[in-house]
């Protein structure tokens, strides 16, 4: 497999407050891996880092690589790593349609830029993308009269309208209700069985699915763990990350944390 995203002692500050501290992280094309860390841990930090919305600290050789390549060009990444963000959906959101909102991913902006004009091809691609996600019924419909669980799956399909091998979605459960959730993750299998990479941000252990089975535990912008799921998602561990007790608990191949009752 080659390697989709590497990081060698990647350092980023916001303002003067060091968020990320030398982190060291590789993700090969292929595999299906977990970032998993408490909120402020650093863990979108590293997407936005990864994106290219945050830079590291300059060192030689460069801190980052993706593909490969120590430089890119956007329009080429897409085609190779998608990236859905909760911060991506804010952005999103307003009175563009939502088929709009995903052709909007051929021109890399938010929203279609101004005279831009969406060939039949991009349309086909779009709609062929929606209908593959179950929402091709609603790409009538304004991005701010859609649920939360619409709203992602419209994002999804605008990250596949380049078909990536690596699809990295941040907190993809956030603001959706179980029904949305159980969609979403049917989705996430039938993007797995066609062949797309998927990691998966989050800061919930049952929301991790079962088709993943590398785990990075993030901490305090650090690598707290990395390893098989099994290996790393123990209680003690856990604990350690969250800072409570708590003991992990196996109930149909799904992972849940619960706190110990002294």
């Amino acid at each position: 497999m080659t390697r989709a995203i590497e990081l060698e002692r990647a350092t980023v500050f916001r303002g003067s407050e060091e968020v990320l501290h030398s982190l060291s992280l590789c993700l090969e094309t292929g595999e299906h891996a977990c970032i998993l860390g408490p909120n402020g841990s650093g863990k979108s930090t590293l997407v936005k880092l990864i994106s290219g919305d945050l830079s590291p600290l300059y060192r030689e050789p460069p801190a980052i690589r993706l593909f490969g390549m120590e430089r890119w060009n956007l329009f080429d990444l897409r085609s190779r790593l998608g990236i859905v963000s909760d911060s991506l959906q804010v952005a999103q959101s307003g009175s563009d349609s939502a088929l709009d909102t995903i052709l909007s991913g051929f021109f890399g902006g938010v929203g279609l830029p101004l005279r831009a004009k969406a060939s039949v091809e991009m349309i086909e691609k779009a709609r062929a993308t929606a209908a593959l996600l179950g929402v091709g019924h609603i790409l009538h419909k304004e991005a701010d009269e859609l649920s939360s669980g619409e709203m992602r799956r419209i994002l999804v399909a605008r990250a596949l309208v380049h078909d990536p091998e690596m699809l990295l979605l941040d907190e993809p459960y956030n603001s959706l209700d179980v029904a949305a959730r159980l969609s979403f993750e049917s989705t996430l299998g039938a993007l797995s069985d066609r062949g797309h990479s998927i990691v998966l941000v989050t800061h919930e252990l049952s929301e991790i699915p079962d088709g993943i089975g590398r785990i990075i535990l993030m901490k305090e912008g650090r690598i707290f763990a990395d390893g098989p799921k099994a290996e790393v998602l123990r209680g003690e561990t856990v604990s350690d990350l969250f800072g409570i007790a708590l003991r992990v608990a196996v109930r149909e191949g799904r992972y849940h944390a619960e706190a110990l009752r002294g």
